[in-house]
Formats: C-alpha cells, sequence, structure tokens
C-alpha cells in the first residue's frame, strides 16, 4: 500500500497544490489499496479508468493554476447515488443491470468542485439494514478484526462499504446516506467519523429513493476536518428536490476554531437505556469531561418521548419504502421475470428481485397504510414524530448540542442478529431521533471497546448549525485522540 493512502483528504489537497505528487499518482496508489483490499467486498463496481481519466484532467488544471476545490481528490460513492454512464444498483438485484442517463445532484457537486470517482461502494440492499449483510452482492467485512478471532465482523450499515473503504484507507472519503443512523452507525462501528447533515442542506435527486422524509446524503472521512471540506461542496440548493432548503451554506472549515467556550451542551436522561454496556456509558461520560474541560456547560435535559422513536421510525420508514419501491414492477428497467400476465410478471419480478428485509419492510408498509390501518398506525406515528421534533426543540432553548453514544455495541460478527430483525433495528437507538426531527448529527470515533474495536459519540445540533456541530466535535477528536487503527494497517507505510 502506497503512504499516499495514508494521507488525510486535506493532507492530500495540500500535497496536490504544492506538487507533492500528482493527481495521477494518488488515484493510482488507491486503486492498487482498492485491489488488494477486494475480501472486504466494498465496492460493487470498481471504476479504474475512469479515476485516472479525471485524475489526469485534475492534474492539467493544477498545472494551469485553475483546480478547483477538491481538485483530484479520489473519492467512493455509495452505490444509491445514481452516476451517469456507470452502473447503478442500490445493492439489489433487482437493479442489477440498471445504468442511469443522469447524475445526482450531490455527487454532481462533487465532480465539479475536482474530485476523482474510484468507484460505487457496497450497501444494505435499497439502504435497508444496520450491518451491510443485506446486499444482492454480499456482505460487506469490517477492515477491524477482534483479536485473536477469525470471525468477521459487520462495518455497520447501510453505508457499509464506504465506511469499510475509508476506514481501510482505500478511499480518501465516501458518501453515504442517512435513513435512521446509515452514515453514523457505519462510522463507528468502522472507527471514522461520519455526519448527516440537515434535513434539506443536500439534495435527494438522483439517490434511489428509501424513505424520502428521512433520507439525507453525508459523507464519511477519517477526521472532523475532513468532513467539513466534503460536506462544504456535496450541499446546495437544488431546484430539482422540492425539500432541498434554499439556505446559506457557512465557511464549515473556517468555523473549526476549536473554541468551545460557553457552548451549552445537553446530556439527554432518556439515552440512558436500561443493558447499555458499562463501555459506553464509560465512554459518554468521557466525552462530558473532555467538553467539560474544553468550556462547555454540560446541562441534563429531557426528551421525553425518545422512548417511541424506534417504533415511530419503523412505522414511517416501512411506509414510505413500500410506496417508493412500487416503481421497480419489471416493466421499465432493471429485473424482468416474465409471467403469464402483467400480475403474474409484477408478482415474479419482486419476489425474485428484493431481498428479505426489503419485503419484510415492504410488507410493512403496505400494511400500515392499508385502509382501516392508516390511522392506527401512521398517522398516529406521524403524529408523535411530531412530539419528538418538539422535544428537540425545546432543548434546544436551553442547549446548543446534544452529546450520546453513537451506537449502543461495538461492532458484531457478520451472521449475528440475523434471525432477529428487532435486535437488528436496536443498532439505531441512539440515531433515529435525529432522522425522525430533521436534525444534523455526526459520529466521532473517541474509544475502544474491551476487545479493541472501535465507539463513538454523537453530537446532535438544531438545524441548519452544522458549523457549531463540526467545530464541537473537532474538540471531541482531539480530546479522544483517537490513533487506532485496523489490524492490517497497524504497522503503518
Amino acid at each position: 500500500m502506497s503512504a499516499l493512502t495514508e494521507l488525510t483528504l486535506a493532507a492530500a489537497r495540500d500535497g496536490l497544490r504544492n506538487r507533492e505528487f500528482s493527481a495521477t499518482e494518488l488515484a493510482a496508489a488507491h486503486i492498487r489499496a482498492i485491489e488488494a483490499a477486494r475480501a472486504l467486498n466494498a465496492f460493487i463496481t470498481e471504476t479504474p479508468q475512469r479515476a485516472l481519466e479525471m485524475a489526469a484532467e485534475s492534474d492539467r488544471r493544477i498545472a494551469a493554476g485553475a483546480a478547483r476545490p477538491l481538485e483530484g481528490l479520489p473519492l467512493a460513492i455509495k452505490d444509491l447515488f445514481c452516476t451517469h454512464g456507470i452502473l447503478t444498483t442500490a445493492g439489489s438485484h433487482i437493479l442489477y443491470n440498471f445504468v442511469p442517463p443522469y447524475e445526482s445532484t450531490v455527487s454532481g457537486n462533487l465532480w465539479r468542485a475536482g474530485a476523482v470517482l474510484l468507484g460505487k461502494t457496497n450497501l444494505d440492499e435499497f439502504a435497508m439494514g444496520s450491518s451491510n449483510v443485506t446486499s444482492w452482492f454480499g456482505p460487506v467485512v469490517n477492515p477491524w478484526t477482534e483479536p485473536g478471532s477469525e470471525q468477521p465482523l459487520v462495518p455497520g450499515g447501510s453505508s457499509g462499504g464506504s465506511a469499510a473503504a475509508v476506514a481501510a484507507r482505500l478511499s480518501l472519503g465516501a458518501i453515504g446516506t442517512d435513513t435512521g443512523g446509515s452514515i453514523r452507525q457505519p462510522a463507528s462501528l468502522s472507527g471514522i467519523v461520519g455526519m448527516k447533515p440537515t434535513y434539506g442542506r443536500c439534495s435527494r435527486f438522483g439517490i434511489v429513493a428509501f424513505a424520502s422524509s428521512l433520507d439525507q446524503a453525508g459523507p464519511l472521512t477519517r477526521t472532523v476536518r475532513d468532513c467539513a471540506i466534503m460536506l462544504q461542496h456535496m450541499a446546495g440548493y437544488d431546484p430539482n428536490d422540492s425539500t432541498c432548503a434554499n439556505v446559506p451554506m457557512p465557511d464549515l472549515e473556517a468555523a473549526l476554531t476549536g473554541d468551545v467556550r460557553g457552548l451549552r451542551v445537553g446530556i439527554p436522561r432518556e439515552y440512558r437505556l436500561e443493558g447499555t454496556p458499562a463501555e459506553i456509558t464509560q465512554l459518554w461520560q468521557d466525552g462530558v469531561e473532555w467538553l467539560q474541560a474544553a468550556g462547555c456547560a454540560m446541562r441534563e435535559i429531557s426528551l421525553p418521548h425518545t422512548k417511541y422513536a424506534l417504533p415511530v421510525y419503523y412505522i414511517v420508514n416501512p411506509a414510505e419504502a413500500s410506496s417508493n419501491l412500487a416503481r421497480y414492477d419489471g416493466m421499465r428497467y432493471g429485473l424482468r421475470v416474465p409471467g403469464e400476465d402483467l400480475i403474474d410478471t409484477y408478482a415474479k419480478t419482486r419476489a425474485a428481485g428484493f431481498g428479505r428485509e426489503v419485503r419484510r419492510r415492504v410488507m410493512i408498509g403496505t400494511y400500515v397504510l392499508s385502509a382501516g390501518y392508516y390511522d392506527a398506525y401512521y398517522l398516529k406515528a406521524q403524529k408523535v414524530r411530531t412530539l419528538i421534533k418538539r422535544d428537540f426543540e425545546q432543548a434546544f432553548e436551553e442547549v446548543d448540542l446534544v452529546l450520546t453514544p453513537a451506537t449502543p455495541t461495538p461492532a458484531f460478527r457478520i451472521g449475528d442478529k440475523m434471525d432477529d430483525p428487532i435486535a437488528m433495528w436496536l443498532n439505531d437507538v441512539f440515531t433515529v431521533t435525529g432522522n425522525l426531527a430533521g436534525l444534523p448529527g455526526i459520529s466521532v470515533p473517541a474509544g475502544l471497546s474491551a476487545e479493541g474495536l472501535p465507539l463513538g459519540l454523537q453530537l446532535i445540533g438544531r438545524p441548519f448549525d452544522e458549523a457549531t456541530v463540526l467545530r464541537a466535535a473537532e474538540v471531541l477528536e482531539r480530546a479522544a485522540d483517537f490513533t487506532a487503527r485496523p489490524p492490517d494497517l497497524r504497522a503503518g507505510t
């Protein structure tokens, strides 16, 4: 592995500007790393030729003094973002051969800023999962392992391929989507930084839809600064997305001043869940002390409707999934399994094209939207969702940020919890509230479990106040001084 793959995104940006190496050399180093780490199954589609072509264009621009903000920086893209002329599968058999004729707004923003495409990363099918084991293309393997064990671990989901690629130094950064924690949870389990911006900060145009009122694109990186750099150029108003907010973006990198004195940070008592491992509770307390030492004022707060968050989420998300996935019928694109008539073709195509978890959520969603049950389930869930959002609005009258654990456990073994969907869904217990309320949240690697696996802390902020979230997150990052690496990378280069 080349030393170039060890650079942070910010360091690589500076190295390219100073002509210490070329964009082509940087891309080639990452291409070699990807080829050497295919056992992780982090990528569905590798695009080495496209990467080298884009890198060559970056070298020409740098030589001409016309470099763009992300010029020559190689990134990985979750295979939920449509990429013009490049296979986009959503991790599903039903889209195994779909090549979009257009580009998603977020990925297009990155290319216009000069970034280089390394490939499309693996994910839970249609982003439905917390472990990245539901993909039609097989599970992603976390580059972290338990000492003395050969059992592979999950990287978290659904953006597990993106998280594994960044953690294993296959990409300087990656983009994912977060519907109930699908950026923050894999970031925590993989020992990297992952951020879900405010709902509406990034356009959803060109993202294969899962749950439209919850989905939001965001970056996965190795540092908070890298996260700020990526988000700065991913976001922006898009008239193609009616939910995209026309709100100015501050200079996020400039916001990383390191000064958090006077910030009020809330500690929600409802997040102290029975059965939470002691090491998670201790890490949370460490986070409190780190922010206190930096000058923050810590306050206990109440978010009383938190206990309803998971039930609400698993009504709203399947309902929206059921509606969004109705378009996959074998008629217009993707898989088609011929039947005796139109209805039989629909049924056979969807049965063969959708995996078990997707079928489960479509069936739940169809049920809660059906006549006779809509009021009892879906409408009631939406009312409680409003109460969850109101809890945060009231809390943010007293505090500027909320600090919680990112996940209830470290990474678990591939295959565990597969027969218990409730246990699997509980992996998102600390993150779903941020999606239901549309708030920005970030996971920062902050410590190791007793088994030597990464654990993260989460910060949640006010709507469209990513700058404060990132500023405090960088302070946490410095205090935690997380320098641990996956086993195969510990020797360095």
